[in-house]
């Protein structure tokens, strides 16, 4: 009955908190393709909004900082570790704005990562592009 009692126990603790959304905040180093741009560097800050988040769904704030481009701001929402996030630079002339969705996960290194697929529908006429992230500072 002991035993029986352990696994349980044990059941309830792994797929419980599996049930339960990991905080995604940081900073992220990235690397990015761009279709029109090419490839790029830049860094992102992710910030969690407890009041606007529960166990299941959480909203973040999001920002983009890419040299010689400008700061992208905008927000997320998730469930667990997939995300979709709306971007726009902070300088409006060139439509510079978008959709993206992100899937999180560990890599090999033990660090939060996050791939990242993003839509500008008026950016130079149209415009998509990815990013490859790893958070370096929680």
């Amino acid at each position: 009955m002991q035993l029986i009692r352990r696994f349980f126990f044990a059941s309830f603790v792994f797929f419980s908190s599996s049930i339960f959304a990991q905080d995604l905040s940081g900073q992220y180093d990235c690397v990015g393709q761009d279709l029109h741009e090419g490839e790029f560097k830049g860094s992102v800050t992710i910030q969690i909004q407890p009041d606007y988040s529960n166990q299941q769904y959480q909203s973040y704030s999001f920002e983009l900082s890419v040299p010689d481009f400008g700061v992208y701001r905008g927000f997320a929402a998730g469930e667990g570790m997939d995300v979709g996030i709306y971007f726009a630079l902070e300088a409006k002339a060139n439509e510079d704005y978008g959709v993206a969705t992100a899937k999180f996960f560990i890599n090999e290194d033990g660090n939060m990562a996050f791939k990242k697929f993003y839509y500008e529908p008026n950016y130079k006429g149209g415009n998509t592009g990815t990013e490859e992230c790893v958070r370096f500072q929680k």
